[in-house]
Order: C-alpha cells, then structure tokens, then sequence
C-alpha cells in the first residue's frame, strides 16, 4: 500500500514522523495537519505493537526511531500496558476547522483511551 510522501524528500519525511511520533507518545495527543496525521497513524501504530512485544530488539527498534529515550521508556512501562487487550487501532483523528492562513484541514491526533 503507498504511503502519501507529504512533499518532502525521504529523510525530511522520516525525520517530521520521528518527531511527531515522539511528540504524540511524549503528550498524548497533538494539534497538526490531516494529511500528517493519517500518515502519522501507522507509525504510531507500530510502535505500540512494537512496544506489547516488549522483547529486547523490539526496545532497541523503537528507540532508533523515537527521539527521547524518556519517551520510549514511557511508551514500554505506561503505554503499552494499556493496549494490552486491543488490537490496533490506538489513535484517534478528530477534525478541526481549517487553519488559520492558508485553510489546511486541522485535526488533533490523540492516543485511545
């Protein structure tokens, strides 16, 4: 399945994901475009699955792809006990009104409680 490239090179792109993910993990939830959001759902999934895993190679992916070890340490003790029962589906999208400037569709992506 194709992956939308958010018009950014590769590593640009890999580096926005990286810092949005942490930033998701580190808050809980986040304010940004829909487009990011949609992408910036499997990431967070997968890092959750990664996470339930709980083995060490899955700790030592996660924190090559997370930002702060703080974070990763949160996402392994805190987040990952919480979807133990649950399949996928650990973020939430809700739509906002366009942003001010240029009218990009808004949405707050937030983690399932």
């Amino acid at each position: 399945m194709a992956r939308s490239r958010l018009r950014r090179v590769s590593g640009a792109r890999k580096a926005l994901l990286r810092s949005l993910v942490t930033a998701l993990f580190q808050h809980g939830q986040i304010k940004t475009t829909e487009s990011k959001a949609k992408e910036l759902r499997h990431v967070a999934d997968k890092m959750i699955s990664l996470a339930k895993r709980g083995d060490l190679h899955a700790r030592r992916q996660a924190e090559g792809f997370i930002m702060d070890k703080a974070v990763t340490k949160k996402l392994f003790d805190e987040i990952a006990k919480k979807y133990t029962d649950r399949n996928g589906g650990y973020t939430r999208i809700v739509k906002l009104d366009g942003r001010l400037g240029d009218n990009a569709p808004e949405v707050i992506i937030a983690l399932v409680d």
